[in-house]
């Protein structure tokens, strides 16, 4: 029997292997994610505080990029470049946060300064009738409302009370009246004014070779900016004056109703204003303030 005491004692060590390499790919597939977060987080930044026009050159930019790098667009770049595009300068210091803020404030304090116009004027008118035989028959052809351009105010002719003598410029006294006391609240508010004048379809023997409505609605527009003036209005707040004959029915169903002669008085809105000022070639870098534009006048 052998000695068990004298057998060799064998140690054996189990080594663990190590995880596997893992390469390092879940590196790569959180950057990703980070990355794709901070676009996420950008983009609603822009879109919070980016104008509407740069907002629109954007979108017409990823719509149809070689239009626009080729012919501009609202909002395409710096308002100095050589190719036309709308919207401020983006590389400007000042922050679009700040300009975005600052232009929704000035848009709800002009809303608010034609809405109280209106109220104003409403209520003058409403006080005049009472105390004035002539503008008491004449509030029924005054009309107000808002409108996309601003406060609209329309002196509609009735059957027996027209502004104008017929076929003429040469307003009625009580036209001149009620011109009169407008002009006065047009020059409490800093807004710029348009005119147009409107008649009715009736036709001048001449037709549309010699001396047509367009003639009429466009000398009428302008003898109610002259009595505009005579009244207090100051003349450099009138920016646009426009005659648009029968074209713009108030009535479309009867084009001869009286109602359709009209001068229609639009306190426009800084929107509006900059619109009239863009079409007729001024842009932001270009426009002066109020006070220094003379009146657009139909050739």
């Amino acid at each position: 029997m052998s000695d068990d005491s004298q057998r060799p004692i064998v140690v054996k060590r189990i080594k663990k292997g190590g995880h596997g390499h893992h390469g390092g790919a879940w590196k790569i597939a959180y950057a990703d994610f980070v990355t794709a977060m901070m676009a996420f987080f950008l983009l609603m930044w822009l879109l919070g505080s980016v104008s509407k026009g740069n907002l629109k050159g954007i979108s017409d930019y990823f719509n149809n990029p070689l239009r626009v790098a080729s012919q501009g667009g609202t909002g395409a770049g710096a308002a100095e470049s050589l190719i036309k595009g709308g919207g401020k300068d983006l590389t400007q210091d000042e922050g679009q946060m700040k300009k975005g803020g600052a232009e929704q404030t000035d848009i709800a304090h002009d809303r608010k300064r034609l809405s109280e116009l209106k109220r104003k004027f409403e209520a003058l008118m409403e006080d005049k009738a009472k105390r004035n035989t002539k503008l008491a028959q004449f509030k029924n052809q005054l009309r107000l409302d808002m409108v996309a351009e601003g406060l609209r105010i329309q002196i509609v002719d009735a059957q027996n009370r027209p502004m104008f003598k017929s076929g003429s410029s040469e307003l009625e006294p009580y036209a001149r009246d009620v011109l009169d006391e407008i002009a006065r609240l047009l020059n409490d508010v800093p807004n710029s004014v348009s005119l147009s004048g409107h008649t009715d379809a009736q036709q001048f023997a001449g037709g549309l070779r010699g001396f047509s409505n367009w003639e009429l609605s466009s000398e009428r527009a302008n003898a109610s900016r002259r009595e505009l003036v005579n009244g207090g209005l100051d003349d450099k707040k009138v920016l646009r004056v426009n005659g648009f004959a029968d074209e713009v029915p108030l009535d479309t169903k009867n084009i001869y109703n009286p109602i359709n002669r009209r001068i229609s008085i639009v306190v426009l809105n800084r929107e509006a204003e900059q619109d009239i000022r863009d079409q007729a070639g001024m842009g932001d870098s270009d426009a002066t303030p109020a006070s220094a534009i003379a009146a657009v006048r139909p050739s």
